[in-house]
């Protein structure tokens, strides 16, 4: 199987009702046990807090729980010299780049993303696919 690691809007659609569709096909990604960035973490929860009011020990089992499976990559001082290259040369976001960094370090082929460029291939290591398409 090929290493994939998922961005933040995937995870986000394993709790739309409104899209059964992007909710199936974020959970089938999610249950690969993908990497997970720890920037994509932050994001993931800052969304659910936002989106869903509940306690804040709730919220950290909901996210426990639905990362279980998952492989939590870390962001340190080599990530951000990788997003900072990544930056310079692909002109992507700053939080975008070190979840592309982070993908990369982490051995991930595939970076599915709903937000960035689909097909787009960066250092020639990592594509970024769409999987809603």
């Amino acid at each position: 199987m090929i290493k994939a690691a998922l961005d933040t809007n995937v995870l986000i659609y394993c709790h739309d009702r409104a899209d059964l569709r992007k909710r199936n096909i974020a959970l089938d990604k999610l249950d690969n046990s993908p990497v997970i960035p720890t920037q994509v973490v932050s994001e993931y929860i800052n969304v659910l807090k936002r989106t869903y009011t509940m306690p804040k020990l709730e919220l950290l089992h909901l996210c426990l729980t639905n990362l279980e499976g998952c492989t939590i990559q870390p962001v340190d001082v080599s990530t951000l010299k990788l997003a900072e290259h990544i930056v310079r040369r692909y002109d992507l976001q700053i939080f975008d780049s070190i979840i592309v960094a982070s993908s990369i370090e982490a051995g991930c082929k595939i970076l599915y993303s709903e937000d960035m460029q689909h097909n787009m291939e960066v250092e020639s290591q990592l594509k970024i696919l769409n999987p809603f398409l």
